[in-house]
């Protein structure tokens, strides 16, 4: 799974119509999620960081619920927008979704196996939810 990383609101005009998941590194206003979820019609979710989670209105977050969008926290390290304007989610990690699966383990301890990855909780919920 490919996230695109959108660094300003300026970057949004420029998000393409196919994104499913989006990562806004800036403080998004209603404005700004309104304008991405027009522009995105399959968006399944829009990745904050933790600290801008707050900030996001109750309206907003009831609208992307009432639209199954999920609204997920957490940042992405190590990535470096001027290479890439996406980050990839490896391979890997759902390589070891599937196996913790087989074994029977339940999402909170298949959330718990997989803090070494470096990716949220909430984004590894997000990621077991897609694999079920």
């Amino acid at each position: 799974m490919k996230m695109r990383i959108i660094s300003s609101k300026n970057e949004i005009a420029e998000v393409k119509p196919n994104e499913e998941v989006v990562h806004l590194t800036f403080r998004p206003s209603n404005k700004d999620i309104f304008q991405i979820l027009t522009k995105c019609p399959d968006l399944q979710a829009v990745h904050i960081p933790e600290s801008y989670y707050n900030t996001v209105s109750k309206t907003v977050k009831l609208y992307l619920d009432m639209q199954n969008i999920s609204l997920i926290k957490g940042d992405v390290w190590g990535h470096r927008k001027d290479i890439n304007e996406y980050s990839e989610i490896s391979e890997n990690i759902y390589e070891r979704i599937r196996e913790y699966r087989k074994q029977g383990l339940s999402d909170d301890e298949i959330v718990s196996n997989m803090e070494d990855t470096g990716l949220s909780d909430d984004f590894i919920r997000f990621l077991v939810k897609q694999n079920t």
